[in-house]
């Protein structure tokens, strides 16, 4: 039996191989279901290994440059083969993959943008923590009377930090001690004022960065869709019915952000 030809690094080519044996899906049909953009016949792990395998370009040149009989090359030879017949086949992966996971990170998205926005309206509408930041406010103005700061008519929210910094002359008791037992002797209707704030919690835990980041990154996602759309326009028939379902993703992607 004639050995193989080895064109792709060993190990490269055996990682290849062993991910091809995971998908389980005979060449032909995996890439018709890339194509289509089948997510039921192809998982986004599936997807994103696919992408880790996309010959690069100097594998691509070596294939082309390859005049020997095809079928003598290996198994990762093959699929590479098999991709390259496909015009920008990791770009199409790359939409691919964005297309399985679009649903799922903008529902995430909506879920911490309506926490944040509840917390938000909860904390502007709370008449109970209103009354309090003003008895803080009396407070602070009390300590400060004499100076150019007892009068003041509001402060920044990060002074509230100092409440707990503040002590008292024997340094037992802090302002926020303070102001805990001055809210439970004379307005102890105020105490339970987290009950307005039900989103609160569930907001705090949510990184405004990252949040930033996965908008970006959703965007971002929408513009490549966007190139490859534009870009396909030119494959010719391969592409044709890979083109009409990303035209239905992206109207109904942009209808959803």
């Amino acid at each position: 039996k004639p050995e193989k030809v080895q064109l792709v690094d060993l190990r490269r080519a055996n990682n290849c191989e062993i991910m091809l044996t995971k998908i389980k899906v005979p060449l032909p049909e995996m890439m018709n279901a890339v194509l289509a953009l089948d997510s039921l016949a192809l998982d986004i792990d599936q997807v994103e290994n696919l992408i880790k395998f996309c010959p690069t370009k100097e594998e691509m040149e070596m294939l082309k440059n390859y005049n020997g009989d095809k079928a003598m090359l290996g198994k990762c030879e093959q699929f590479f083969l098999e991709l390259m017949k496909v015009p920008r086949v990791e770009s199409k992966l790359r939409v691919f993959a964005f297309k399985i996971t679009f649903s799922t990170q903008v529902q995430d998205l909506r879920v911490n943008l309506d926490t944040i926005n509840a917390a938000s309206r909860e904390v502007r509408e709370s008449v109970k923590l209103r009354q309090i930041m003003q008895t803080i406010l009396t407070l602070g103005n009390a300590l400060n009377q004499g100076t150019a700061r007892g009068s003041a008519v509001g402060f920044k929210l990060d002074s509230l930090l100092k409440l707990s910094d503040t002590r008292a002359r024997n340094n037992k008791m802090t302002l926020m001690h303070y102001l805990c037992k001055l809210l439970a002797e004379k307005l102890p209707e105020l105490l339970d004022f987290d009950k307005d704030l039900v989103h609160l919690e569930a907001a705090s835990k949510i990184q405004l960065k990252s949040l930033a980041e996965e908008m970006q990154a959703v965007s971002k996602g929408l513009e490549k869709v966007e190139q490859e759309l534009a870009a396909s326009e030119n494959d010719g028939p391969i592409s044709t019915g890979f083109r009409k379902v990303l035209k239905s993703f992206l109207d109904t992607a942009e209808a959803e952000v």
